[in-house]
Order: structure tokens, then sequence, then C-alpha cells
């Protein structure tokens, strides 16, 4: 899951996305308002958490656009500013949670999960796809009740994959949650990942269709009355 971090303290901007990355996300750092709404008008994110006070363009401001072009990416606000007002105020504007600086890391990370569950309209934590499972909460994947040995890139692909089963994710979809900014990565290279996830899923109850001008679905395989 890719996610765009728009803070203007670097400190605190180096140390959160250290965290985010060794939760297994892929983190975009920007710090300022500017560059944030160009980011987001011509990159796919899967969440953003925005600062509030940011210079070239504020976050309010940023919220603003987001939400005026229909885009309905999560958004976790993330401001020294506790009042009742301002909390209320950015929920009406858009926003989908809200945190106070100081936080605690843990919470941060459960809230962003929420969110990212909420966004693919999943409510219970393990996901299924057949005898696959996947725990959002720990990012770990078993297969027939064992646990599933993946590469990071792997296990990126295939959590976006069943977090949208059912659905049609296209190539270019699947390559910009996997790799940030400062990759210059051809879409070609999930055709990699994928193959290597088919190997490792061809005697299981999941399997990985490609729809050919399309993309890629995960879905359960069916036996048929003979039992193939």
């Amino acid at each position: 899951m890719r996610i765009l971090l728009v803070e203007d303290n670097k400190t605190l901007a180096d140390w959160l996305g250290r965290t985010l990355r060794k939760e297994r996300y892929t983190v975009d750092w920007l710090d300022n308002g500017a560059d944030a709404d160009f980011a987001l008008r011509s990159e796919r994110y899967n969440l953003v958490i925005l600062d509030l006070a940011l210079p070239k363009l504020g976050g309010n401001e940023v919220l603003k656009r987001l939400r005026a072009r229909h885009d309905s990416t999560p958004v976790m606000i993330l401001t020294a500013d506790n009042t009742m007002h301002s909390r209320v105020s950015k929920l009406d504007h858009g926003a989908d949670d809200y945190m106070v600086k100081p936080f605690d890391v843990q919470e941060l990370e459960a809230r962003i999960r929420v969110l990212l569950r909420r966004a693919s309209n999943i409510s219970n934590p393990l996901v299924t796809c057949g005898d696959l499972c996947f725990d959002t909460n720990t990012k770990a994947f078993t297969l027939a009740d064992e646990p599933l040995s993946l590469t990071p890139r792997e296990r990126a692909v295939l959590e976006l994959l069943i977090l949208k089963i059912g659905s049609t994710v296209p190539k270019q979809t699947l390559a910009q949650s996997l790799f940030s900014m400062d990759n210059d990565v051809s879409p070609d290279a999930i055709e990699i990942y994928v193959h290597r996830l088919r190997k490792k899923l061809e005697k299981s109850a999941a399997s990985i269709v490609t729809l050919r001008g399309f993309g890629y679905l995960l879905r359960e395989v069916v036996p048929d009355a003979a039992g193939h």
C-alpha cells in the first residue's frame, strides 16, 4: 500500500517514514502543500497523511482541492490543533480521521489499517480467497493454515490483489502502489512478481487471472464436478 506523507517537520517525517516502511508500506514524503497537490493529481495513493501548517499551500487547501476533484483517497490529518472546532471542521471538509501531535504511533498504525480496510470495503481484519488468508493487522499471509513465504514485493502485489478481490487491478495501479516516486520501474516488472506468485499458489484454491488489456484478478478456484 502506498502512502503520501505531507509533513514539513523533517525530523518527524523521517521517523514516521521509517516506521511506516517497517510496516511494509511504500511511503513518499513531501514537505510542502504545493508539491503534495501536484503529486495527488499525477500519482495514485492508498492513503494521505497530511499536516495542516504547510509552506506554499496549506493542508486545508490541499484537502479542499483533493475533494473538489471527487478524489476519495483516505486522508489522515496530523496537527497540533486539538480544539473541537478544528476537529469537526476538518472532518466536515473531507478528512477521514484526525490525530493530534504528539501521537502514539501504535494508535496511528491501527487507524491507518482501519482506513485502508474501509477504502477496500472490508470490515473483517481477515480477508480470504479460498484457502489463502491475509491478516490486515499483522500483514501475514497463510495458505491452508500454513505461513506463506513471500518476498516484500510479492507480498505487496498479493496484498493489493486480495484487498481488491473480485475486481480487476490494472498493471499500472499495481506498479504505482508498489514503487515510490524515487523508483523508475516499468509496469512490466509486475509480470515477474505475478509469475512468482502463481507458482506459489498453483496448488491452492486461489488463482491470479490475467485479463488482457485490463489487469489482474484474484479469485477462488472452484473445482468442477469431476474434482478438477
